[in-house]
């Protein structure tokens, strides 16, 4: 069945949220954070409601990508302005069926209308490879605490729109989220199992653990 990509109306917030928790429920870790932290994003300085979008099939949403604006401290000490992709969900019985790239692939037509540089994320390099990105590390772009790091992925928005932007990548604070407030947030939905040690959690931190410090 075919679905649409439109901008995410406040009247979807939560089914929005409903379905992130669906789409990340225990993938990384027992239970999620990401609803939580979709909930939080939106009265981000750094969010940006343009590129907020949701994915539609039959009525209901069944997926859902944001971006934040984000910084490169470049070794050449200029700030190069860059954005942060995620979360990105799609309903579980909703995958593999090329919705998740339909998302990056209009986020990315919309940032680059914006004038954005290049998309980041931490992600499995194994999926992301084949929405257009590449290995940081193959453009000298290191975590904020200076690190390779397996997962650090980027999609440059024209050729060389990195070029010499070689430097350290700084997400926004948001990310950070609180368990105690996950916790809280997570009883306002039905409850549900969570499960440890699944292939995707342990597949996350394998990704996790594949750093090295810059030389």
């Amino acid at each position: 069945m075919e679905f649409t990509i439109r901008p995410e109306q406040p009247s979807d917030y939560r089914e929005t949220e409903q379905m992130t928790r669906e789409a990340f429920w225990n993938q990384y870790a027992p239970g999620c954070c990401e609803h939580y932290l979709l909930h939080i994003m939106r009265e981000c300085p750094a969010f940006l409601p343009e590129l907020d979008l949701v994915a539609v099939r039959g009525g209901r949403i069944v997926g859902n990508v944001v971006s934040l604006k984000a910084l490169l401290f470049g070794d050449d000490g200029n700030e190069y302005e860059v954005l942060t992709l995620g979360p990105i969900s799609v309903l579980p019985d909703c995958q593999r069926q090329g919705i998740g790239a339909g998302l990056i692939r209009r986020t990315r037509e919309i940032a680059r209308r914006l004038g954005y540089r290049a998309i980041l994320l931490c992600g499995d390099p194994d999926y992301y490879s084949r929405q257009g990105f590449l290995p940081a590390e193959r453009l000298n772009i290191r975590t904020a605490d200076n690190q390779y790091a397996a997962a650090l992925q980027v999609c440059e928005l024209w050729d060389g729109a990195l070029s010499g932007a070689a430097g350290r990548y700084v997400e926004d604070p948001v990310y950070a989220v609180a368990e105690d407030a996950v916790a809280a947030f997570d009883k306002g939905f039905a409850p549900k199992e969570k499960i440890s040690a699944t292939a995707s959690q342990r597949r996350f931190q394998q990704l996790a653990a594949m750093c090295r410090a810059a030389d």
